[in-house]
């Protein structure tokens, strides 16, 4: 559950375990999504003052992108902990550039599209499927981890003087 009532929150803090699932609709078409069960939210929130509660906590999930050395899948895990402010929109703290805004009036406080943030920001953006991975060929692309290309090896003009001085 990544969803509180602001009232309840108001009294005492909450224990926060929680799932973003990859299928939630807070998840945009070009994201780099979780893959199943998705993302695990774990911390706590609490009250920071009037209209203000403060989320400390940690996630951890899955994340399939693309190695760039071979352009082939990497899996990758990504984990982070995370400090987080929300404020009511229109309050002080509000123009803060790093406060999770509120609608004002709002009855439930929303972590998932704060999560998805942070996720983005934490997903490699430079992922390797593996560690010796050889890439592709520069001249023919192929996959040079499935075997050797045949392409000459690469010739710099600049060193055939060179070769003349037997």
């Amino acid at each position: 559950m990544l969803c509180f009532d602001i009232r309840t929150l108001e009294a005492r803090a909450e224990s926060v375990d929680g799932r973003l699932d990859a299928g939630d609709p807070v998840w945009e078409a070009d994201d780099s999504r979780p893959v199943e069960p998705g993302v695990h939210v774990t911390g706590r929130l609490s009250s920071a003052g009037h209209d203000r509660f403060y989320f400390s906590g940690r996630f951890e999930g899955t994340a399939v992108a693309e190695c760039r050395r071979c352009l082939n899948e990497a899996i990758v895990q990504v984990s982070e902990d995370v400090q987080l402010i929300f404020a009511e929109s229109g309050s002080d703290e509000a123009e803060e550039d790093d406060v999770v805004l509120i609608p004002a009036g709002e009855r439930e406080l929303d972590l998932r599209s704060a999560v998805r943030e942070e996720w983005l920001l934490a997903v490699p953006a430079f992922a390797l499927c593996r560690e010796e991975c050889r890439g592709l060929c520069p001249s023919c692309g192929a996959d040079r981890n499935t075997g050797e290309c045949t392409c000459p090896p690469p010739s710099d003009p600049r060193w055939d003087v060179l070769r003349t001085l037997r």
